[in-house]
């Protein structure tokens, strides 16, 4: 059983660090963070970047608080984590991540402040190694599969390490058996290594050689090059001795093709956005959005979903001014989904995410039409359960919109977006107003000049309203729910009486509390409008209203621009919420509160 201990206790003279934090200072404990593990060995070949990370100003001396600071990026932000010093042990043994030195605490800590980040330990298990490196840097990530990787893969991946770039690689399974599974070879299956040098160097003839790192400080690559093998007695002794440390320490060097053919995916987190198959450093502008897909609103899904994908949100790009000494405009898309690890306690995990961008004339927010009949410029690769999907382009200059999505629809995350481009660029979300021009009905006719029907409606209006010639909330009520439980293809519960309250405050010019009859006549127009509306565009004939049949019926009754919107939506919207809040919101003009306790 474990307990929560003092470093102090654990050791007489802790450290923060002892010597300089290196690689080899990580050795995994018993979670199952060795993405993580991997992203901190590849932290500590770039100093500038760990001292950021790692403040080194801090150790238990006499500045001892019993607290210290981390610093990670965190949805486009930079934020301070501080945890204190007590560490999960077992008979004063660190369980978790450890150091090789039993009085150095960094990393320890480090792990502590990232589970911290995330709400928990347990939320640390699994991951891609990407994902750490990027709350390490800001970086923008990008992803190579070896056996379909271009052939000057090994000049990719050394331009990447010049340019202070972090990465990492894995082994792929087949299913949840193979997960960490030794193989022959000494490597690991479904497990996270840290990359840390590549080199060419001399036996026979040129070898490229790349040294990589298994965050357990043990199990490494018993095949050619690794620490005992042949081919390093016919390296010069001189070069051999700079780059070969004999030891157990989960460090090894493979020739690259072995590499390739034994390993599946390598992970690459840039510090900008450069592209590692040019040699021109570029300065990059940068358009970030914060976004999210609610279910029955703006959780429209891809484009299998045709009749729901035009309700993912849209944001809009202008790429005025092609690249430098080019035609065209070289754009980096990265699309991440917020908060899933926290999220993991509720049952939920990473979203199916991906994008499409669609080049555009200068108009307004698209709808469905638009999306059946035209094709995607360009686009996210695949769908994939990863926190970050990034993606590379050259487009020419020109307008385009923008599509995050999640695969299916009615599925909910928060997400923020960002957009690099080499020269500024203009970028808006689309449809973040909801605005009608709806024209008012027209005013009510002198008696004398009264239609058949409305000589009717008033002869109604006279055997509800009494004496007083007005009609109160409650006689307002008795009056609805008689006329609408008659309509058979509207699904329909009866009104409260706190929506006919409702209804009487937009209706009541007089300010009287009731309902005299020339506002009654207002409002008896407007609801033949509204459910004509209704009943035009319940396609599927549910007697029910979906959001996105609704919005149809918003757009098709006068809006101009904008989306429905609400943090607290639904699938199916009752058809008696429906009635009264159309009504409400074609008299306001104006989002009113959503009568939530009408739901079904």
């Amino acid at each position: 059983c474990s307990v929560i201990t003092d470093t102090r206790e654990i050791c007489e003279n802790p450290k923060f660090i002892v010597g300089n934090a290196s690689r080899t200072d990580i050795c995994q404990g018993q979670l199952g963070d060795c993405w993580l593990l991997a992203a901190i060995a590849s932290l500590t070949l770039k100093q500038e970047t760990l001292a950021r990370v790692v403040p080194h100003n801090q150790d238990f001396d006499r500045r001892y608080a019993g607290i210290f600071h981390f610093q990670f990026w965190n949805h486009n932000k930079w934020l301070d984590v501080v945890v204190d010093d007590r560490l999960p042990t077992v008979r004063d043994k660190l369980i978790l991540l450890h150091s090789a030195s039993n009085n150095e605490f960094w990393s320890a800590l480090l792990e502590k402040a990232y589970a911290k980040l995330h709400g928990s330990y347990e939320s640390l298990k699994g991951g891609s190694t990407m994902e750490a490196m990027e709350d390490f840097t800001g970086g923008v990530g990008e992803n190579y599969e070896t056996k379909n990787a271009p052939d000057n893969l090994f000049a990719i991946m050394n331009k990447a390490l010049d340019r202070g770039s972090m990465m990492g690689c894995s082994i792929d399974i087949t299913s949840s058996a193979e997960s960490e599974a030794k193989t022959s070879t000494g490597l690991v299956k479904g497990h996270a290594y840290s990359i840390t040098a590549l080199i060419v160097t001399f036996n026979y003839s040129k070898v490229q050689l790349i040294r990589i790192r298994n965050p357990w400080g043990q199990v490494e690559w018993n095949g050619p090059w690794s620490d005992g093998s042949r081919e390093w007695n016919y390296v010069d002794q001189a070069e051999k001795d700079r780059i070969l440390k004999k030891s157990d320490d989960g460090e090894f060097w493979m020739e690259f093709s072995d590499f390739k053919k034994n390993y599946d995916k390598v992970e690459i987190c840039n510090m900008t956005p450069d592209d590692l198959t040019d040699s021109t450093k570029r300065h990059w502008e940068v358009n970030m959005f914060e976004g999210n897909w609610i279910r029955g609103s703006t959780a429209g899904g891809c484009r299998n979903f045709i009749d729901t994908f035009w309700t993912n949100p849209q944001f809009k790009l202008q790429l005025e001014d092609a690249d430098d000494d080019d035609d065209v405009c070289s754009v980096v898309i990265a699309l991440m989904q917020k908060n899933r690890r926290k999220l993991r306690k509720e049952g939920m995990d990473m979203e199916t995410i991906g994008f499409a961008v669609y080049e555009v004339s200068d108009e307004d927010q698209l709808g469905k039409d638009f999306f059946r009949y035209n094709a995607s410029k360009a686009r996210s690769r695949t769908y994939i359960n990863v926190r970050e999907i990034s993606e590379r382009f050259t487009l020419p200059p020109g307008n385009y919109l923008l599509v995050p999505t999640t695969f299916q629809p009615h599925h909910e995350a928060d997400f923020i977006i960002r957009v690099f481009s080499e020269k500024k660029t203009a970028a808006i979300e689309m449809g973040s107003n909801v605005d009608a021009d709806i024209p008012d009905p027209p005013p009510p006719s002198a008696p004398e000049d009264e239609t058949d029907e409305e000589k009717g409606l008033r002869r109604l209006f006279e055997q509800l309203a009494g004496a007083d010639q007005a009609i109160s909330v409650r006689e307002l009520q008795q009056m609805l729910n008689g006329v609408l439980s008659r309509r058979k293809e509207i699904k329909f519960d009866g009104l409260s009486l706190s929506t006919c309250h409702s209804i009487i405050n937009l209706m009541d010019v007089d300010n009287t509390g009731k309902l005299e009859f020339q506002e009654f006549k207002v409002f008896w127009e407007k609801m033949k409008k509204w459910i004509m509306l209704f009943l035009s565009f319940d396609t599927d004939r549910s007697g029910k209203m979906s959001s996105y049949e609704l919005r149809i019926a918003l757009k098709a009754a006068g809006e101009s621009e904008g989306r429905l919107k609400t943090k607290k939506t639904m699938e199916n919207i009752h058809s008696t919420l429906t009635i009264s809040w159309l009504l409400s919101w074609s008299s306001s003009l104006e989002l009113p509160p959503l009568p939530w306790r009408l739901l079904p």
